[in-house]
C-alpha cells in the first residue's frame, strides 16, 4: 500500500504552496544553508501533523469550525508577517551591497511554524492517509511511514530548488534585480497568507 502512496507524495510536494515560497525566501535571503534549515523545519511540522492525526487531534481541529478558523487565521498571519519582513529587509539594506541574510535558526523556526500553522495539513492527513493504511496494520507505523515519504520528497525537491535559487541569486547579488526578486518573494508570501485566510474549508 505504501508504494502506491509515493506518486501522491510526489504530486503533493511539487504543488506550489507556502512551503515552496518559504524555501525560495530562505534561499534568497540566507543561501542554501538557511533554505535547508527551512526544509528541516517544514519536515518537522509535517511529522507533527502525522502524529497528531494518529492521536485524533487533527480530526478534532477539522471538525471544529472555531479551531479550524483560528488555525487558519494564525497560519495566514504567519505568512503575511514573514512576507512583510522579507520586503522590509530589502528596504533596510537598500544602501548595502546585499540584504541582511536570514539566520539559520530563524529559517528553521519559520519553516516549522508555517507548517504547523497550516490548517490544510490537518485535513490532508485525515482525508488521505487512511486510504493507504492496509487493514490490520498499525495506523501509527503507516502514518509515520507516509509522513517520512513526504519528507523525503520534500528534501529532494526543495533541496534542488534551494540550490538553483541560491546559485541564480549569486549571479546578480549586487544588482537591483536581487532586491526586486526578494521583494517579489515577500509579496508572494503575503498573497498566500491572504489566500489562506479567505479560503473556505
Amino acid at each position: 500500500m505504501l508504494w502506491t502512496f509515493i506518486p501522491v507524495a510526489v504530486l503533493v510536494t511539487l504543488t506550489p504552496g507556502p512551503a515552496t515560497a518559504m524555501v525560495i525566501r530562505s534561499a534568497m535571503t540566507g543561501g542554501v544553508r538557511a533554505a535547508l534549515m527551512t526544509i528541516a523545519g517544514n519536515s518537522a511540522g509535517v511529522l507533527v501533523w502525522a502524529l497528531l492525526s494518529v492521536l485524533g487531534i487533527s480530526a478534532l481541529i477539522a471538525a471544529s469550525e472555531i479551531a479550524y478558523t483560528v488555525l487558519k487565521v494564525v497560519g495566514a498571519g504567519v505568512l503575511v508577517v514573514l512576507g512583510v519582513q522579507t520586503i522590509l529587509r530589502t528596504r533596510r539594506g537598500q544602501d548595502a551591497p546585499a540584504p541582511k541574510p536570514i539566520r539559520a535558526r530563524h529559517a528553521l523556526r519559520d519553516g516549522f511554524v508555517s507548517a504547523v500553522s497550516n490548517p490544510k495539513l490537518s485535513v490532508f492527513f485525515i482525508a488521505l492517509f487512511p486510504q493507504f493504511v492496509a487493514p490490520g496494520s498499525s495506523v501509527l507505523a503507516a502514518s509515520v511511514a507516509m509522513a517520512l515519504i513526504i519528507v523525503a520528497c520534500d528534501v529532494l525537491w526543495f533541496g534542488t530548488l534551494a540550490i538553483a535559487v541560491s546559485r541564480a541569486k549569486e549571479t546578480f547579488m549586487r544588482s537591483r534585480a536581487a532586491r526586486w526578486l526578494e521583494r517579489t518573494t515577500g509579496a508572494v508570501l503575503i498573497a498566500l497568507g491572504v489566500r489562506v485566510a479567505l479560503q473556505p474549508r
